[in-house]
C-alpha cells in the first residue's frame, strides 16, 4: 500500500464510494437491525442519533470517501530540502505510518472515513467497530473491500475485526505481535482511558470533547445567540458540541437571560451557577461534576465568570483541550484567547461545531486529536503520514 500510486489509490476510493452507493439497501438494512437492538437496550437519544443512518447520511458518507480522492497525495511530499556545505542534498519526505488500528464505538461513518483516509495516506487499516454498530460497519467495510478489489489493490488493506469479542481490543492494543504501528481511539472517555492505559504501541490521543463557548463582555448579542445555539443544538451527540457556556459578568445583565431562555426554549436543559439560576427559574443547579461532563445530549452547564482571565482559567482547569470558542468584538481579547487557550482548536466568533475534518477541507477525519505530539486537531491524510530523510551524495565520506 505504501508503494501504490496516487492514481491507484484514487481509483480505489472512487470505486469504494460507488460500492457504498450500490449497496445502500444492504447497509441501511444492517443499520436498521443495529438500531432495533440499541433501542431495545434503552440507549439514549443522542446515542441513537450517532448510530442512525438514512439515505441522506449514507450519501454523505459516500461523498466524503469520494472527496478524499480529490485531495493531493500526501505520500512522497517533500517537506523540506537543503544542501550541506559538503554537497550532501537532504530531503525530508512524507511516508505512510504503516498499519493503523482504529478502535471506535457507535458511529458507523468512522468505518468509511478511517478506511478511506488510511488508504489515501498509503496505510493499511484494521478497524474495530463498537458492538452497537457492528452490522452496519461490517456492511460498509464489505463495500469498501469490493472497491479495493475492483481497483486492483489488496482487499485486506482495510479489514474490520470480524468479532464483537472485547478480547480483540486487547489484542490490538498489544500490537498484534508487532504488526500495528499506531492506534487511534474514537469514542468515549472509558474507551480512550483504556487505550491510553493498555496500549503497547503509539496512540493518537483523543480525549472527550468538553467544549466551551465564552461570551465576552464586548460581544454582539445576536451573534452570540446564533453561535451558542448552533454550538450546542445543531447536533448534540458530536464531539464538537458545546458542553459549557461561560458568560462574562460585564455583559451578564444584557446577555445572560436571553441566552439561557433561548437554550431552554430550544429544548436544552441548563445547569447553572447561582447567577444563571437567577436568570431563569427553569435552570437547575450545576454541580462540580457538571463542569467536567461531556453530555453529548441536549444539556449544557453555564456560569458567569469575571472576564477573560477567569474564562481562560475555567477552560484550562475543566476542559479537555479539544475545541473552545470566544464570541467578542474586542480583537485584543480574541487574540489573547486564541493564544492562551491550549486546545487543539480555538475559534473566534464561530461555532464549536466546525471541529470537523471535512469543514477544514481535509475530506474527512478519523477524529480530533487532543494530545500535543505529531497529530493535533482533525486527523486527516497528512496526519496519517510520517517522514524519512533522503540524502543524495557524490562520494562523500565523513572525516
Amino acid at each position: 500500500m505504501g508503494l501504490a500510486t496516487a492514481e491507484e489509490k484514487d481509483a480505489a476510493l472512487r470505486a469504494m464510494a460507488a460500492s457504498i452507493r450500490s449497496r445502500s439497501d444492504a447497509i441501511l438494512a444492517a443499520n436498521a437491525e443495529d438500531l432495533a437492538e440499541a433501542q431495545a437496550k434503552g440507549q439514549i437519544a443522542s446515542f441513537i442519533d450517532r448510530l442512525t443512518l438514512n439515505p441522506v447520511r449514507l450519501e454523505a458518507i459516500a461523498a466524503a470517501v469520494e472527496s478524499i480522492a480529490e485531495l493531493p497525495d500526501p505520500v512522497g511530499r517533500v517537506l523540506a530540502g537543503f544542501e550541506r556545505p559538503n554537497g550532501l542534498r537532504i530531503e525530508r519526505v512524507a511516508t505512510p505510518l504503516g498499519v493503523i488500528g482504529v478502535i471506535f464505538e457507535s458511529r458507523p461513518n468512522v468505518t468509511a472515513d478511517a478506511g478511506a483516509l488510511c488508504l489515501k495516506a498509503g496505510n493499511a487499516a484494521i478497524l474495530r467497530a463498537g458492538s452497537e454498530s457492528f452490522r452496519t460497519s461490517s456492511a460498509i467495510a464489505d463495500a469498501m473491500r469490493q472497491g479495493l478489489v475492483s481497483a486492483g489493490l489488496p482487499e485486506d488493506a482495510i479489514r474490520l475485526v470480524p468479532t464483537r469479542d472485547r478480547a480483540a481490543v486487547g489484542a490490538m492494543l498489544a500490537g498484534l505481535d508487532g504488526n500495528i504501528d499506531v492506534i487511534v481511539p474514537r469514542g468515549g472517555k472509558n474507551l480512550v482511558a483504556r487505550v491510553q492505559e493498555e496500549a503497547r504501541v503509539p496512540v493518537f490521543a483523543h480525549l472527550e470533547g468538553l467544549c466551551h463557548v465564552f461570551v465576552h463582555g464586548k460581544s454582539d448579542l445576536d451573534m452570540a445567540k446564533g453561535i451558542v445555539l448552533n454550538a450546542k443544538m445543531r447536533r448534540t451527540g458530536v464531539c464538537g458540541s458545546a458542553e459549557t457556556l461561560l458568560v462574562d459578568r460585564a455583559c451578564a445583565a444584557t446577555h445572560l437571560k436571553p441566552l439561557v431562555a433561548m437554550l431552554l426554549d430550544a429544548g436544552c436543559a441548563v445547569r447553572g451557577d447561582e447567577a444563571v439560576q437567577a436568570a431563569d427559574p427553569r435552570v437547575s443547579p450545576a454541580t462540580e461534576e457538571d463542569w467536567r461532563t461531556e453530555y453529548l445530549d441536549a444539556v449544557i452547564s453555564a456560569r458567569v465568570v469575571d472576564g477573560l482571565d477567569a474564562a481562560i482559567a475555567h477552560v484550562e482547569h475543566y476542559g479537555s483541550h479539544h475545541t473552545d470558542s470566544i464570541v467578542t468584538e474586542d480583537q485584543a481579547a480574541a487574540e489573547r484567547f486564541l493564544a492562551e487557550v491550549d486546545s487543539a482548536i480555538v475559534l473566534h466568533n464561530a461555532s464549536t461545531q466546525f471541529a470537523d475534518g471535512g469543514e477544514f477541507g481535509f475530506g474527512a477525519e478519523i477524529g480530533i486529536a487532543t494530545g500535543r505530539m505529531h497529530a493535533r486537531g482533525p486527523v486527516g491524510v497528512e496526519q496519517l503520514t510520517s517522514f524519512k530523510y533522503r540524502i543524495r551524495g557524490s562520494g562523500q565520506t565523513r572525516p
